[in-house]
C-alpha cells in the first residue's frame, strides 16, 4: 500500500520556522470548505463546522486506503481563513466581528464524487450539523509570508503583527484574508505548546 505524508510533502507550506517570516508561494489546492460568522468561542455553528470537516476527511482517507487507490495518508490539519467586512478594521481582539472560511485540504486523487459519496456515509451515520453548509472547490493564495505561532490563540497578537511588519518592509501590501493553520490536538496539548501557522497573502 502506498503512503503519503503530506505535511512531509508539502513542508514549506505546513513546517514553517518560528523564528523568522519567510515569504512563500502557495499554489492551488482543494478544500472541504464551510463559512459562518461570529466569535469561534462562542459560536455553535463553528464547532459544528469542525465536526462536519473532519467527519468527511476521515471518511475520505478510509475509502482510499481500502478502495481501488489503496492509499493511506494523513487527515491535513484544520485551517482557517478569518476577515471582516472592512479588513482595515479587521482585529484579532473583536472577535464577534468576525467572519470565517474553515477547511481541511484534500489530495488531488479526491474527486466530486467521492465527496458526493463521503457526504452521503457521514449523513448515515452522524448528520453532523454542518453537513448541508460543506463544499468542496479549489483555493489559491499565491504569494504569502507566513510564520509559526507557538501558545495560545489569546496570545497571537504580536505574531501577526510581525508577519504584517515583514509585509511592509517588503514594501508590499497584505491582500486577501488572515489565514491559520491548526497544527495541535488542543484537546491534549498545553496551550503554551500550541503550533499555529500564520499565513498572510500580499501583493
Amino acid at each position: 500500500m502506498k503512503k503519503i505524508d503530506y505535511k512531509q510533502k508539502l513542508k514549506h507550506l505546513y513546517k514553517p520556522s518560528p523564528k523568522k517570516v519567510e515569504i512563500i508561494d502557495v499554489p492551488a489546492m482543494n478544500f472541504l470548505m464551510i463559512d459562518g460568522e461570529g466569535d469561534p468561542n462562542t459560536s455553535k455553528s463553528f464547532q459544528d463546522a469542525i465536526e462536519t470537516l473532519f467527519a468527511l476527511s476521515y471518511t475520505l482517507k478510509f475509502m482510499v486506503k481500502k478502495g481501488e487507490l489503496a492509499i493511506d495518508y494523513g487527515v491535513l490539519p484544520l485551517e482557517g481563513l478569518w476577515w471582516a467586512d472592512d479588513m482595515t478594521q479587521f482585529n484579532v481582539e473583536k472577535k464577534e466581528d468576525w467572519k470565517w472560511t474553515l477547511m481541511i485540504m484534500q489530495p488531488e486523487f479526491i474527486s466530486p464524487t467521492m465527496i458526493t459519496e463521503a457526504i452521503e456515509q457521514v449523513k448515515q451515520k452522524k448528520n453532523p450539523a454542518g453537513l448541508s453548509r460543506v463544499r468542496f472547490e479549489a483555493f489559491k493564495e499565491g504569494k504569502s509570508a507566513q510564520t509559526m505561532h507557538i501558545g495560545p490563540f489569546s496570545e497571537e497578537g504580536p505574531t501577526v503583527e510581525k508577519v504584517h511588519s515583514f509585509i511592509e518592509e517588503k514594501s508590499s501590501t497584505r491582500a486577501g484574508k488572515h489565514h491559520e493553520i491548526y497544527l495541535s490536538d488542543i484537546r491534549r496539548a498545553a496551550p503554551e505548546k500550541w503550533k499555529t501557522i500564520i499565513r498572510q497573502p500580499m501583493l
